[in-house]
């Protein structure tokens, strides 16, 4: 999900031409590819850190390199190895917003319907007589109060929210009970909100007829052969995988999140995956494997954020500038639920791809962002 609010942080990623005929021409040279010893410093470095386990997939002109530093069980020290699974949070948002888009391909819906023609009495309309549309939930631009901030006043909520039980309809109620950030498609306004994808993973089941779950399983992860990702329905997280971890101020040994509640983040964070499967995922969307070409441009076209200048968000997509300053930023989306973190991310040409997840996130020092983000700038910089 998301990055840290205040004690707790549960907000929680071409086709080859064939050359015509004609004269010969030099062929250009191959892309240089990251320094795999460096980038295996790098992943070390974020263990160095504090952070148990760290697992990397990174495919460039060097071909494809995958590592592991840390541990990826501190109860019995097995090592972490690059096809751990992992809970992936918010980079779910790509997956739900796919399928959202190949169901408005199938014209199922219209990206500028609003959400009552779909869902009657969800949401409803703003004081003013505003409507929430498919394009404002994808976008972030709905103005809905995000429910995570409802979740996080309880006590203790991180350990409370692992083992609690909440419907997609339970949670949209507690978001449209508080204020609106802002009207629907106010101009310039922008506002995160987990609450968008509850209610776009519902207007999947409704024009599906099927299950969240299945229908990101028939429409990407069985025809992609995404062998290590699942939509889980049951607190388990199963297969080799990493346990995630947080260290709480005044406790002498950290919680292990590695089983957490499927209906937490029902629609914005839930999908469990692997590197090499989250790569295979962007490379797909991109190579136009899961989208028409008209609905992948406006998947990623991004617009402006309340997160800084860096970043900007599109349809279920982010980029980021910030990575290799200098360069055009890289595009992909980031992720964020108890003891784990995510980053999938690809370069603007598409040459040089990273997915890096970590075994801690809110309870990371300032120095372990640092070394995330040092194992990124490696991976994907040309400069």
């Amino acid at each position: 999900m998301r990055r840290r609010t205040a004690a707790v942080s549960v907000v929680l990623a071409a086709a080859a031409l064939a050359p015509a005929a004609g004269p010969a021409v030099a062929a250009a040279p191959a892309a240089r590819g990251a320094d795999r010893a460096a980038l295996q410093r790098a992943l070390d470095g974020v263990i160095a850190e504090g952070v148990p386990g760290a697992v990397v997939e990174v495919r460039d002109g060097g071909g494809v390199w995958r590592g592991g530093s840390g541990v990826a069980d501190l109860t019995d020290g097995r090592r972490a190895r690059p096809g751990d699974r992992f809970r992936v949070g918010s980079v779910t948002k790509s997956f739900v917003a796919t399928v959202v888009l190949q169901l408005v391909a199938e014209g199922k819906a219209g990206l500028d319907d609003p959400i009552g023609r779909h869902l009657p009495g969800l949401v409803p309309d703003t004081a003013k007589g505003t409507p929430v549309t498919v394009r404002q939930l994808l976008d972030h631009t709905s103005g809905l109060a995000n429910y995570i901030d409802v979740l996080r006043r309880e006590n203790d909520p991180v350990r409370t929210l692992q083992h609690s039980h909440h419907t997609p309809r339970e949670l949209v109620d507690m978001a449209i009970q508080e204020p609106r950030t802002f009207e629907p498609g106010e101009a310039g306004k922008w506002a995160y909100s987990n609450t968008n994808y509850v209610v776009l993973g519902m207007l999947v089941e409704k024009l599906t007829g099927t299950t969240l779950d299945k229908a990101i399983t028939r429409r990407i992860v069985r025809p992609l052969h995404l062998t290590g990702t699942s939509v889980p329905t049951s607190e388990r997280l199963s297969g080799p995988h990493l346990h995630g971890y947080e260290q709480f101020p005044g406790e002498s040994a950290p919680t292990d999140f590695a089983d957490f509640s499927p209906t937490a983040f029902w629609g914005p964070g839930n999908i469990v995956s692997t590197t090499a499967d989250l790569n295979r995922f962007y490379r797909a969307l991109a190579g136009g494997k899961l989208l028409p070409s008209h609905l992948w441009r406006e998947m990623n076209t991004l617009h402006d954020t309340d997160r800084g200048e860096n970043r900007k968000y599109g349809l279920g997509l982010e980029s980021n500038s910030g990575y290799c300053p200098g360069e055009k930023p890289v595009w992909g989306h980031t992720g964020s639920v108890p003891g784990y973190n995510t980053f999938s991310f690809t370069s603007a040409d598409g040459e040089r791809q990273i997915t890096l997840a970590l075994s801690k996130d809110m309870t990371k020092t300032p120095q372990a962002d640092a070394a995330a983000l040092k194992v990124l700038s490696t991976a994907l910089c040309t400069k």
